[in-house]
């Protein structure tokens, strides 16, 4: 009887199913497929950067619903003064009917530089002296599907690659049993899988989901991550299965479809193996799991999050992505923030500790920050409303200077005025840490060159060390 190798594929279906490889394979085609027919090398293979860089990865902790950078890293001693009036009543800008409202939190100068960090991150404030604060951010529309988005890809019109694809695509990655771009607990509600997808670019380079939002990171896993069968015997399996597809695959000359379900099955093969050790806390001292807050009711979550950070990034993982939610706060901003602040504080100052004392801060670059800020006024008593046009977000490691505030917003905070940052000039300064021109990091689609920042974007070289 003549079978095509692709019959014979589905006969094995319910085998393959059976050790669960073929469930993680399909995972994994959706990030491992050839990036072009014919070639030898894996998408994923290391890629020399275009210049030296500063940093080799990328730690992006996302805190969606806009963190409010007047209560945070941008001090406004004029808030205080101004509390209480109508923004009109200032003749600095429009406000209708909203009233300033004054920071409810202190903040205090911190390590030799004298950064302004609020009372709200007292173990962060400790690594002041590490933090370069753009506290000129600003971005196109203060609502928070298009900002997230803008944040994420450079475009809030349009399906485009993430920046942790960009990066990926451009660099590749350092561990073959490993994806190179993961996320853990991205947001499901605000920008969702566009978050970290591919896009046009070819499937390898979009990110690999650990968990979700809302849920507890330690419930996080991989599907079919787990093999079923001994390892011996599921090589022998897969080795037949993949004599099936590559007999397929010389037939057809050109496939390359075919080529990334090759690609898939071996990585998923490689990842069954190297996943589970990297999200196994067990070999963590007891110190190390104490300075994250690992098991503390307030910081677990996060706690877990930076610490797997750590792991993925001394694993060779180029871009990494953790998150939190709820940091929209129209009202109940005093205690909202204040547990929001509480969550992340303790753990993020631990993963800039700890990076390091491991040696991975200097080429590592850290980044925090929320897809926009808060007003200085709002229509709530205890609460603050979306402000797209001047924010704060902050980076460490990775050759930016530390101890620095770059950037301001005006006296009250609603809009960047001194070195103002547009998020196309962040995408383009990240790049180039990274070894990477903005300008020339391109993909040819539908009939032009795209790349992550578009036609915007300038590199920041004053926060360049």
């Amino acid at each position: 009887m003549n079978t095509s190798p692709f019959s014979r594929r589905e006969m094995l279906k319910q085998t393959a199913c059976g050790f669960g490889l073929l469930a993680l394979a399909d995972l994994c085609a959706k990030q491992s497929a050839a990036a072009t027919a014919g070639s030898s090398l894996s998408p994923l293979a290391p890629k020399a950067p275009l210049f030296a860089p500063k940093a080799k990865r990328v730690i992006f902790m996302f805190h969606q619903g806009g963190p409010s950078h007047v209560d945070t890293f941008d001090y406004k001693p004029r808030l205080a003064i101004d509390d209480g009036k109508s923004p009109v009543e200032t003749g600095f800008y429009k406000g209708g009917n909203r009233k300033l409202l004054k920071s409810p939190f202190e903040f205090s100068q911190h390590g030799k530089s004298g950064l302004p960090i609020s009372s709200l991150f007292p173990n962060v404030a400790k690594h002041a002296d590490k933090l370069c604060l753009l506290n000129g951010m600003h971005t196109d529309l203060p609502n928070h599907p298009q900002a997230s988005v803008q944040l994420h890809t450079g475009s809030f019109q349009f399906v485009r690659p993430s920046m942790g694809a960009w990066v990926l695509y451009g660099l590749g990655t350092e561990n073959d049993e490993l994806p190179g771009f993961i996320t853990i607990n991205p947001s499901g509600r605000v920008g969702g899988a566009q978050n970290y997808g591919s896009a046009f670019l070819p499937a390898p380079f979009q990110g690999t989901p650990i968990g979700a939002e809302g849920k507890a990171v330690g419930q996080g896993a991989i599907p079919n991550i787990q093999a079923r069968a001994p390892a011996g015997l599921q090589r022998k399996q897969l080795d037949y299965l993949q004599s099936l597809n590559r007999d397929r695959l010389a037939a057809d000359g050109v496939n390359t479809e075919l080529e990334g379900l090759i690609e898939s099955y071996e990585l998923a093969f490689r990842m069954q193996g190297a996943v589970p050790k990297v999200l196994d806390l067990k070999d963590e001292s007891q110190a190390t799991l104490d300075a994250y807050g690992v098991g503390d009711k307030a910081t677990d979550n996060f706690a877990r999050q930076c610490l797997l950070a750590r792991r993925f990034a001394e694993a060779g993982v180029r871009f990494i992505e953790i998150a939190t939610g709820g940091w929209d706060q129209h009202q109940n901003l005093r205690s909202a923030l204040t547990k929001n602040c509480e969550g992340i504080d303790r753990p993020t100052a631990a993963l800039l500790q700890d990076l390091e004392q491991r040696g991975l801060l200097e080429d590592t670059l850290v980044i925090s920050g929320g897809e926009f800020g808060r007003t200085p006024h709002a229509s709530k008593p205890d609460g603050r409303d979306h402000n797209a046009t001047g924010y704060s977000m902050w980076l460490a490691g990775g050759g930016v200077k530390g101890g620095l505030r770059y950037g301001a917003t005006d006296e009250h905070g609603i809009k960047a005025v001194e070195n103002a940052v547009h998020v196309h000039d962040l995408h383009a300064t990240i790049l180039h840490l990274l070894g990477l021109d903005h300008t020339k990091l391109t993909y040819r689609y539908s009939g032009r060159d795209f790349r992550l920042t578009d036609v915007h974007g300038n590199v920041v070289k004053d926060i360049i060390a």
